[in-house]
């Protein structure tokens, strides 16, 4: 055999071992809910540190998209901020709910625009488009710049529900991810968005609605509204690495740690319970 050889077939033996190796491992893939994504990268990222070969793949891409893959069964886990049941096209009886936190949704607006609190009445009004100038609203002589999630948003969804009552909001510029919204609502005069509390920094104003803060506290008593769980869907019964994971993120060192730590409040938290309609359950 020819010297020059000898060094390429040491590589391709390396190569088809290391393949080898690595086929042997686990993994899986959740998708969707681009609110719920820092806290299910974050736990996954200490799952594998803990669990050497086995992999948690986490992507976003919204609530609806979660959904329809993970019940095409394209991913294993599908991440999302709405019920099942919310969402047309997908047949909730053939999925399995893993509730795994709450988050509250907060409207926020570009921190000069000199308002701190609306009343629900004209926050509706604002992204209805029937206000349109932080003027009417006691702050700076400034148009107000709508930004909206995609559609097919769980944090769009909940927003629209308790805000809205069920309407549109009026048509405007759309962002897929909740760190983009922050960041042009930061940069851009005059604007107003949504999002979930884990993305708020002190780039932006949140805003109170009829005097009620923003805050978990509010949110575990059903003062703050504008909330909703955070759900990992499994088409059926969860089995194997699935099934393991999602014991990890439910378990207790993880809600009472990690959870409050990336701005999401522990189900075990809450004060009150809704249905996928939004009726409390006594």
């Amino acid at each position: 055999m020819k010297k020059w050889l000898l060094p390429l077939l040491g590589t391709v033996l390396l190569l088809s071992g290391c393949s080898k190796w690595i086929d042997r491992g686990e993994s899986i893939t959740a998708v969707g809910s681009s609110a719920l994504q820092p806290l299910v990268e974050t736990v996954a990222e200490e799952y594998q540190t803990k669990n050497p070969g086995k992999f948690v793949n986490v992507q976003g891409g919204g609530s609806g998209t979660g959904l329809s893959q993970v019940q095409s069964g394209a991913v294993e886990i599908g991440n999302s901020d709405v019920f099942a049941e919310e969402k047309n096209g997908i047949d909730a009886a053939a999925l399995k709910d893993h509730k795994v936190a709450v988050v509250g949704i907060t409207p926020i607006a570009n921190k000069k625009v000199g308002v701190t609190d609306l009343s629900l009445e004209n926050l509706r009004k604002v992204f209805l488009g029937e206000i349109t100038n932080w003027q009417e609203l006691g702050g700076a002589d400034q148009d107000i710049v709508i930004l909206n999630r995609a559609t097919g948003s769980g944090t769009r969804a909940t927003f629209e529900k308790w805000v809205l009552d069920g309407q549109t909001a009026v048509r405007a510029q759309e962002q897929d991810s909740s760190g983009m919204v922050r960041q042009i609502v930061a940069d851009t005069p005059g604007a107003i968005s949504y999002t979930a509390f884990s993305y708020v920094t002190d780039d932006v104003q949140p805003l109170s609605v009829d005097g009620i803060k923003p805050t978990d506290e509010n949110v575990t008593d059903n003062q703050w509204k504008i909330w909703a769980y955070e759900h990992m869907y499994t088409k059926g019964e969860p089995t194997e690495l699935s099934k393991e994971f999602l014991e990890y993120i439910q378990s207790e060192e993880v809600q009472e740690r990690i959870v409050p730590q990336l701005g999401y409040i522990p189900i075990s938290h809450m004060k009150v319970e809704r249905d996928w309609q939004g009726n409390i359950i006594e």
